[in-house]
């Protein structure tokens, strides 16, 4: 969004002005306000100096590396975000899309990049061609750190979630499967949990909800014992099952393509983890309106790849 003055008191305060101050405030870092408007940090502060020497107050007291708002920077910071709001909805309500040109930092899991995540980042492209991503790759517990501490805009990423968000929309749920090289069983009518426990599983990194399903469902099986190998990469586990070094325990969608071709296929054991529920997570209250289209986009998009 460009610096576009606005007056008062004769004084001429910008948005850019407004927005470092925002930002500052909420990463409580010149650093990170500077990281995430694409700026130097020296910028940052100048943009500070000048709407406090306009307002001719104090916003905020810099101690040691920490920053602080003053009382009277507590009190401005609602109508700063105001302000910017207001821009925003200015720029919605025009429905003229080149107008906007900001920075959208995305966060989305591997089970995203491995399916529709080129098809989101095309319908997103078509929506906002000037709107820039900076795309973060990681598993759904990091995102959502990030997305909690403001350096994301927007997550999508599965459940279970630590942090309420007042922002959710639905992307639908993935069901997961057990695949394997086509060459790895000589018998797939009968895959026992004895048979299937003879080999390396390949899934999700430790910690994660299927990680732990897989580990808690056979060690409840006191006749089985399998070697279980997590991994925070899920299309190496892929390959590796194609390779036949072990079984993988992944969402389908991810595989369709290597199941159609018959590179992989569906070991049939009689139990797998619970489906990956997918949402977009944003900040309701805090988002733009760019933001929210983004989310409603990702939800179009991952109901019509589903529906594939």
């Amino acid at each position: 969004m460009k610096g576009r003055p606005f007056f008062w008191c004769g004084m001429a305060i910008t948005i850019k002005q407004l927005e470092a101050f925002v930002w500052v405030a909420d990463l409580k870092s010149f650093r990170r306000a500077a990281d995430r408007l694409s700026t130097t940090q020296p910028n940052i502060s100048a943009r500070i100096a000048a709407l406090e020497t306009h307002l001719r107050f104090p916003l905020m007291d810099r101690d040691a590396g920490s920053v602080r708002l003053t009382p009277k920077g507590r009190d401005i910071l609602s109508h700063a975000r105001a302000v910017l709001a207001s821009m925003d909805d200015l720029l919605d309500a025009s429905k003229n899309t080149d107008l906007i040109d900001g920075v959208l930092r995305l966060g989305v899991t591997e089970m995203i990049v491995q399916t529709w995540l080129r098809d989101f980042l095309l319908a997103l492209k078509a929506a906002f061609p000037k709107l820039k991503v900076e795309l973060t790759v990681d598993m759904s517990v990091a995102l959502e750190g990030l997305l909690v501490d403001r350096q994301i805009d927007l997550a999508l990423q599965n459940a279970p979630f630590s942090n309420v968000m007042s922002g959710n929309v639905d992307l639908g749920t993935y069901e997961q499967c057990w695949i394997s090289s086509p060459d790895f069983f000589d018998d797939f009518s009968d895959i026992s949990v004895t048979k299937i426990a003879e080999f390396p599983i390949l899934t999700h990194a430790r910690g994660t909800r299927t990680f732990n399903e897989i580990d808690t469902h056979f060690r409840n099986k006191s006749n089985a014992t399998p070697q279980i190998v997590p991994s925070s990469n899920l299309a190496a586990c892929q390959q590796m099952a194609a390779d036949a070094m072990g079984i993988a325990a992944l969402p389908k969608a991810m595989v369709d393509a290597q199941l159609r071709d018959g590179s992989l296929v569906v070991v049939p054991y009689g139990w797998v983890p619970e489906s990956l529920h997918f949402w977009a997570r944003f900040d309701d209250e805090r988002a733009s309106p760019t933001i929210k289209s983004a989310a409603q986009i990702a939800a179009d998009i991952s109901k019509a790849s589903s529906a594939e």
